[in-house]
């Protein structure tokens, strides 16, 4: 069923929030670190994929993604929806779903016998494709599947992702410089905003994640190697 009326995009960002806590999607771990796929520490950590393992959290979380496409896309914008592999896939179906349209996926490198694909699905010339993902950093693994999709003859102006880390100033100018808009639900702000609405941390552990999220470069440098 397609979603259209919902709450505005500040209350759709404090319930997004609530849910990743509420699911045990969150962690935050300021004196023991987090080790990110770039090798550098993070006193923050979020899973995304447990979203799937909730039906009524992962119905509403699409509902809301859906919903935030239409309002800032259009309506009519997409004639197929692209997930990235492996995370964006599940999301990727239930937005096409919702939407009445094909869904694709992307691999992160070609399969390497058969096709080679990286698209797999149906997917060319004239498509308006939208890439759903689960969540974005910096923006820069998008590049990589928007590649893939435009190489097939059809186009991706716009990404979709439930979590939006909302730190690295440079993300939307690198999407941006690569034709791209993205769309999100949340940010590590509301995450916290909602960590202080529930108490669920002391009051120094909340102010190490601030101090990260106000300047995540300059905390994980000073921390790098300890």
């Amino acid at each position: 069923m397609l979603p259209t009326g919902f709450p505005d995009k500040t209350e759709i960002a404090r319930l997004s929030a609530s849910m990743l806590w509420e699911v045990g999607a969150v962690h935050f771990r300021p004196h023991d670190p987090f080790t990110l796929a770039s090798g550098l520490p993070s006193p923050t950590y979020i899973d995304c994929r447990k979203l799937i393992s909730f039906p009524r959290v992962r119905a509403t979380l699409m509902d809301f993604l859906t919903v935030t496409v239409m309002r800032e896309a259009g309506f009519e914008a997409f004639t197929n929806v692209a997930g990235g592999e492996t995370a964006g896939i599940p999301f990727a179906a239930m937005v096409a779903e919702r939407l009445s349209l094909p869904m694709t996926y992307v691999r992160k490198k070609p399969k390497g016998y058969g096709r080679n694909a990286r698209i797999e699905g149906v997917m060319g010339d004239g498509d308006r494709v939208l890439l759903v993902e689960d969540l974005t950093t910096d923006g820069g693994s998008k590049l990589s599947f928007v590649d893939a999709i435009r190489e097939t003859g059809a186009t991706c102006a716009h990404t979709a992702v439930i979590f939006y880390y909302g730190i690295f100033p440079e993300t939307e100018t690198t999407l941006g410089a690569h034709g791209v808009r993205l769309h999100s639900l949340c940010t590590w702000w509301d995450v916290l905003a909602e960590a202080r609405r529930r108490g669920a941390f002391d009051a120094g552990t909340l102010a190490e994640v601030e101090a990260f999220l106000n300047d995540p470069r300059a905390w994980q440098e000073a921390r790098a190697g300890a």
